[in-house]
């Protein structure tokens, strides 16, 4: 693998504040159809699906969480009156098929506020 090709594991992980649960997120699938008609953030894709990769600090226990990003969404709209997510994001922020740890809490703020994902 060439220099340039490296990407450092730390970009692609986040944590939790009290450092239990270390977190990776792969892309699965973005939406083709989508259009982003906004000059202004430069060109970017619409997520839809991720799979969370949530790995337990003290035992080591991995767990995989297949989410529907767009699903979560539409749910939240219809329930809640309002999606606090931004599935919007720029094709440099993709990393050999993961998102970089900086864009996992947008991602993840309507499936943490359904309880779809909570951290204990």
């Amino acid at each position: 693998m060439s220099y340039d090709r490296f990407v450092d594991e730390r970009v692609l992980t986040s944590r939790d504040a009290l450092n239990k649960f270390q977190m990776k997120i792969k892309l699965v699938a973005i939406d083709d159809n989508a259009r982003d008609h906004s000059v202004r953030f430069g060109r970017r894709v619409l997520v839809d699906k991720i799979i969370l990769l949530s790995k337990h600090t003290d035992t080591q226990e991995i767990e995989e969480i297949e989410l529907d990003i767009a699903e979560l969404e539409k749910r939240i709209r219809k329930e809640r009156h309002y999606s606090s997510s931004n599935r919007w994001i720029s094709p440099n922020e993709i990393k050999n098929g993961y998102i970089v740890a900086s864009r996992h809490q947008d991602l993840l703020a309507d499936a943490t506020a359904l309880d779809e994902i909570v951290f204990d």
